[in-house]
C-alpha cells in the first residue's frame, strides 16, 4: 500500500472511506445501516474512535476521524471485520431479503478472489485514508461528505439526510451518532 494512502500521524484527523465491494447498494435497507450505526457507537465507547463527521451512503461510508488513545489503522481493520461479519449474518437471516442470493454470491466471489480472505468479503480492501492537514481542506471535506446525498438525488438538503453528521453541523437537530463539531463557525455552505 501506497504511503499517501496511510495513517501516518495519530496526532491529525483522517478522511476516510470505505465501499462495499462491487458497489453493492448494501444500505438501502434501514436494518444495515444501524448496524454500521452501532458499531461507529461501540468504537467511540470502547476504542477511542473520535468522530467528527460521518455518512452512509447506499454502497460506501464517509468518515472524518480521529484518536487521542489507539491506532487509527487498528480501529478501522476491528470496524470493517466486525460490521463484515455481522451485516453477513444480517444478509443470510433476513428472509425477506430478495437480494440475498446474488450478494451473497458477490461476497462470495470477491472473497475467493483476494488471497487476504477466507471465501468471503463485504468490504474493498482499503479504507484510503487522507489526513486532513489545513482547515480549508477539513471544510472541503465536510462539504462533500454532507453533500453525498444531495448529489446523488436522494434528498434536496443535507440536513435531510437522517443517516449523516448534517444535522449535528446545520445545526437543525441532533444526528444519530455522537460527535465532535470541527470549529462550525467557520464552515461554508
Amino acid at each position: 500500500m501506497s504511503s499517501k494512502y496511510q495513517f501516518s500521524n495519530n496526532d491529525h484527523l483522517y478522511f476516510v472511506s470505505f465501499a462495499v465491494v462491487n458497489w453493492i447498494d448494501v444500505f438501502a435497507r434501514k436494518e444495515y445501516k444501524n448496524i454500521i450505526i452501532k458499531s461507529i457507537e461501540y468504537c467511540q465507547q470502547s476504542k477511542g474512535l473520535e468522530l467528527y463527521a460521518w455518512i452512509i451512503m447506499t454502497n460506501h461510508i464517509h468518515l472524518i476521524i480521529g484518536s487521542a488513545t489507539n491506532k487509527l489503522s487498528d480501529i478501522m481493520r476491528d470496524l470493517k471485520k466486525h460490521t463484515s461479519s455481522k451485516l453477513k449474518e444480517a444478509i443470510i437471516d433476513n428472509k425477506n431479503e430478495s437480494r440475498r442470493e446474488w450478494m451473497m454470491e458477490l461476497f462470495i466471489k470477491a472473497g475467493k478472489a483476494n488471497s487476504n480472505n477466507d471465501n468471503f468479503q463485504f468490504w474493498q480492501q482499503d479504507n484510503h485514508p487522507i489526513e486532513l492537514i489545513t482547515p480549508k481542506f477539513t471544510h472541503q471535506k465536510l462539504d462533500y461528505i454532507h453533500n453525498n446525498p444531495v448529489v446523488a438525488g436522494i434528498v434536496e438538503k443535507p440536513e435531510d439526510y437522517l443517516y449523516s453528521s448534517a444535522r449535528d453541523y446545520y445545526g437543525t437537530g441532533k444526528g444519530l451518532l455522537d460527535i465532535m463539531l470541527i470549529d462550525p463557525l467557520i464552515i461554508t455552505y
